[in-house]
C-alpha cells in the first residue's frame, strides 16, 4: 500500500472513488460537506501535475425507478455536481455521461495534467453494487493509480470501493486524505484512546446500537445513553415510560448489557429526566418528568435539565469522547435542547484538551446545525461505515487497499 501524501502524481491519472452522494433538491446541492471533504485529495493530485478522474454513486437509481416508474436515470445524475465542484476548485470540470462507455474511456484518455473529469453515477449499473469483477476491471483501465477517498462507502464490497483495488499493484492503490483522516481518527478512539473515555450513544433503537455498545464495553470507562433507546432500558428496569419508544423484544438484552457493563466496571449513564410530549409532533404540548416515571399518554422526546447537567459533567471530565446519535428529536425545535447542550459540552471538553470524534449521520447533522463542527476534534463523513468500524467489523474498502 502506497501513502497518498508522499506519492508523486506527476503525469499520472488518479482514479479517485469519492462519496458525492450529497442531498440535491431541484438541481441544487443543499449540503456540500462530502464534496468539500474530497477537495484536499483532488488538489494534491493537481498540484503534483497529475489529472483526476472522479467516480461516485448517487442514490439508488435502479431500485427507486423500479418502485416509481415515473422516475428516470436522469433524476439520479451527478451532473449538478459539475459546476459546483468547478467553482470550488476554480477550474472547469469535465463530465462523462456514463462511467464505462466509449465516451468515458476517450475523455479519460485525453485528460491533460491539471484537468478533472467526473464520471456519471456508478449505480446506473447493477454490477456496481453486486461487486462485479468485469465492471471493476473496466473502471480500473481509466486511471494509472487508484485512490479510495470514500469512507462513507468503505463498508460496501462494491465494484468501485473494494473489487477494483485488485487491478492495481500495491504502490498504485492508496487511501486519499479524507479516508486516511477517517481511519486515523477511528483508530485513535478505539485503540489509542486516553482515559476517561466517554461514549455518547443515542438514537431510536437499542437493536441498532447493540454491537457498538458491546465493543465499547471493552474500551470505554463511561457510556452515556440518550434518545429513544434509553426508554427500553428504563422499562427493562421496571420503570414507567408512558408512550415512549420501546423495543419490548429487547428488554432482556438491555438488562444483560447493564449487567455486563457492571461486571466490566463500565458506568452506563441513563438520563435522569426527560422532556415529554403528548404526541410526536412539533406543536405537541410539553412537560417534564423523571425518565422512569413518565405518565401514560406522554412520551419522552428529549433529555431534561437534570440529565443535561449529569451528562455534561461526565463529558467535561473525559479525555476521549465518541458521539454517535442524538439525545432526542432534535429536528423539532422543542426537542433540540438536549442534543444542543451535549454538543456544547463536547465542544467545551475539546477546548480543554479532550479528543472528540463525532460520527453517524444524525450526530454530524446536529453539530453542523448548531455551528459546532469546527469545535470538535474530528467529524466523520462515514455514517454507516463509521458505525460498522466501531462494531468491530472489517470494512471491505479498507481491507482492499491494505491487502
Amino acid at each position: 500500500m502506497s501513502t497518498f501524501s508522499t506519492h508523486n502524481f506527476a503525469n499520472q491519472k488518479a482514479l479517485i472513488r469519492v462519496d458525492f452522494n450529497v442531498p440535491i433538491k431541484n438541481g441544487v446541492i443543499t449540503d456540500d460537506t462530502r464534496i468539500r471533504g474530497a477537495l484536499p485529495t483532488i488538489k494534491k493530485v493537481l498540484a503534483d501535475g497529475g489529472s483526476v478522474i472522479l467516480m461516485s454513486h448517487w442514490g439508488r437509481p435502479l431500485k427507486d425507478i423500479e418502485k416509481k416508474p415515473n422516475l428516470t436515470l436522469a433524476d439520479f445524475s451527478l451532473k449538478p455536481v459539475v459546476p459546483y465542484l468547478g467553482k470550488l476548485l476554480g477550474i472547469e470540470v469535465q463530465f462523462a455521461d456514463d462511467c464505462i462507455s466509449d465516451d468515458a474511456v476517450k475523455k479519460a484518455a485525453d485528460l491533460k495534467p491539471g484537468q478533472v473529469l467526473l464520471l456519471e453515477n456508478l449505480r446506473y449499473y447493477k454490477q456496481e453494487e453486486k461487486g462485479d469483477k468485469d465492471f471493476a476491471e473496466k473502471l480500473s483501465k481509466l486511471g494509472d493509480v487508484y485512490v479510495n477517498d470514500a469512507f462513507g462507502t468503505a463498508h460496501r464490497a462494491h465494484a468501485s470501493t473494494a473489487v477494483i483495488a485488485q487491478f492495481f499493484p500495491g504502490d498504485k492503490k492508496m487511501f486519499g486524505l479524507l479516508m486516511e483522516g477517517e481511519v486515523i481518527a477511528a483508530e485513535k478512539v478505539m485503540h489509542n484512546n486516553q482515559k476517561p473515555f466517554t461514549a455518547i450513544i443515542g438514537g431510536a433503537k437499542v437493536s441498532d446500537k447493540i454491537l457498538i455498545i458491546e465493543q465499547l464495553l471493552d474500551r470505554a470507562t463511561d457510556i452515556i445513553i440518550g434518545g429513544g433507546m434509553a426508554y427500553t432500558f428504563f422499562k427493562a428496569e421496571g420503570g414507567q415510560i408512558g408512550n415512549s419508544l420501546c423495543e419490548d423484544d429487547r428488554l432482556e438484552m438491555a438488562i444483560a448489557l447493564l449487567k455486563k457493563a457492571q461486571d466490566k466496571g463500565v458506568c452506563i449513564h441513563l438520563p435522569a429526566d426527560s422532556i415529554t410530549a403528548d404526541k410526536f409532533a412539533a406543536d405537541a404540548n410539553t412537560s417534564s418528568a423523571l425518565s422512569n416515571e413518565i405518565p401514560i399518554g406522554w412520551m419522552g422526546l428529549d433529555i431534561g435539565q437534570m440529565a443535561i447537567a449529569q451528562f455534561s459533567k461526565i463529558i467535561g471530565n473525559s479525555k476521549t469522547i465518541l458521539w454517535n446519535g442524538p439525545m432526542g428529536v432534535f429536528e423539532m425545535d422543542k426537542f433540540q435542547h438536549g442534543t444542543k447542550a451535549i454538543a456544547l459540552a463536547v465542544a467545551e471538553a475539546t477546548k480543554n484538551g479532550a479528543y472528540s470524534l463525532v460520527g453517524g449521520g444524525d450526530s454530524v447533522a446536529a453539530v453542523n446545525k448548531f455551528g459546532l463542527a469546527d469545535q470538535v476534534s474530528y467529524v466523520s463523513t462515514g455514517g454507516g461505515a463509521m458505525l460498522e468500524y466501531f462494531e468491530g467489523k472489517e470494512l471491505p474498502g479498507i481491507a482492499a487497499i491494505k491487502s
